[in-house]
């Protein structure tokens, strides 16, 4: 059973604790010269998804709305790839990693369906 399992269908707070997923699994990856500047890469995009649907959420116009909709499916593609990284670069991690890319593909999909179907 993976730690996704009970998931709420509260967007919101769906990509606000894989944000926290993915600072808990950087933070027990080893600090080293090439792990580093994957884990902040990763840290970015990973937390930058639900930052950016609350701002969708906030949106003046269904325009800014789906151009937001738009920055969560690429945040959430990015952070597939830094996970991807970081296993390579962390052994230890890979198990973790390989549940994160699944939720970061979930949302990747998810973002691409409210995207087309909302109507500019």
């Amino acid at each position: 059973m993976n730690k996704f399992s009970n998931r709420k269908y509260d967007l919101e707070e769906r990509t606000a604790k894989f944000a926290e997923n993915i600072i808990e699994v950087c933070k027990k990856a080893e600090k080293n010269t090439v792990a580093t500047p994957i884990i902040g890469q990763l840290v970015r995009s990973g937390t930058s998804i639900g930052a950016n649907y609350c701002e969708a959420n906030g949106a003046s116009s269904k325009k800014d709305f789906k151009n937001k909709i738009y920055i969560c499916k690429k945040e959430a593609k990015e952070t597939k790839y830094w996970l991807r990284m970081l296993a390579k670069a962390t052994d230890s991690l890979k198990e973790e990693c390989r549940q994160l890319w699944q939720e970061a593909q979930e949302l990747t999909l998810i973002f691409s369906k409210i995207a087309v179907n909302t109507k500019s």
